[in-house]
């Protein structure tokens, strides 16, 4: 082999020598493109899933506090309506024992009134002596009732069960319910009415206008909240 053939042949061994190394340059260079489009792909993904998983919490943050919003609002608003209704409920109550003061001051329909207090008593006692305890102011007043209250007593008695039962009345006057109330002052008031009691004091019968009004409107509240407050249509 002369050097001419010797350097054809080194030339064809370099040439395929750097055509491989061209070829394996471009699988490397492929390779690594197609690694780094998935690592981008990946990036991307992952940056993405960041991006929805902080936005569905600030959503859901957002939705929560305007539920807690929402439903406080609805809460101030209703306790604001019950107030309202709670103090127009209140002047209902005002009004009717002003306007019971007003009747009360009548002799006529007053004595009558406490003559009736007073026989409802008896016939939840049932008892042959009671003492009526009332206001200091209202002694005079109630001492002209025993005896009718008395008498009405017996005849129901006589009407209903045809026996004879009558029934001794005293005031008390060791012990008398609280005064008229003064607009403006705090403290325990009296409307009026009668408190009875026997034995000592160990069986009780309160039947003072403060607590039949309250019984009244305790009952009544259905039916005044309804003419009050009707209900809305929709």
């Amino acid at each position: 082999m002369d050097t001419m053939e010797a350097s054809k042949q080194i030339e064809q061994m370099r040439t395929f020598i750097l055509a491989e190394a061209v070829d394996k340059a471009a699988d490397i260079t492929k390779k690594g493109e197609e690694e780094f489009s998935i690592e981008v792909h990946r990036l991307i993904t992952e940056q993405k899933e960041k991006v929805r998983q902080a936005y569905e919490r600030k959503t859901k943050q957002v939705e929560t506090s305007y539920a807690i919003a929402k439903s406080m609002a609805i809460n101030k608003q209703r306790l604001e309506k019950i107030k309202a209704r709670q103090e127009v409920m209140n002047k209902v109550a005002d009004d009717t024992r002003a306007h019971l003061v007003n009747e009360m001051q009548k002799q006529d329909s007053s004595r009558k009134f406490i003559a009736q207090l007073i026989v409802q008593g008896l016939l939840m006692l049932l008892e042959k002596e009671v003492v009526v305890r009332c206001r200091k102011s209202d002694v005079a007043l109630v001492q002209g009732c025993l005896k009718d209250a008395s008498d009405q007593y017996a005849k129901i008695i006589k009407e209903q069960s045809g026996a004879t039962k009558s029934c001794a009345l005293t005031i008390d006057s060791s012990d008398f319910l609280p005064p008229a109330p003064v607009p403006g002052q705090h403290g325990a008031g009296c409307l009026g009415g009668v408190l009875l009691h026997c034995f000592n004091g160990k069986i009780t019968i309160d039947n003072t206008i403060d607590v039949r009004l309250n019984l009244v409107m305790e009952q009544a509240k259905p039916a005044i909240r309804a003419l009050l407050f009707p209900p809305q249509k929709a």
